[in-house]
């Protein structure tokens, strides 16, 4: 049994740590988010104003947060109850 709680915490500092670290690599580089688009996905998109904010550091944080936690407190519900 996965320890849900304790799995949801670490997840929720993980990502909150790698949303700011991300964030802070695009204030201080710009042009990593046209390189990162075209090398590692492939394509090439307008990404319209590169607008950093306190504002949108933390809605972006909640976001990310809000979708990490859903999906692995999904992940550990079906690891729960799911018998090998």
């Amino acid at each position: 049994m996965i320890n849900t709680a304790h799995l949801l915490k670490v997840t929720a500092w993980w990502i909150s740590i790698v949303y700011v670290v991300c964030y802070a690599g695009v204030a201080l580089f710009p042009g990593i988010r046209p390189a990162f688009m075209y090398w590692a996905l492939h394509t090439t998109v307008e990404l319209g104003e590169n607008a950093l904010t306190l504002g949108t550091l933390i809605s972006g944080l909640a976001i990310w947060n809000v979708a990490a936690l859903l999906s692995v407190g999904l992940f550990a519900v079906l690891f729960n109850r799911i018998k090998a």
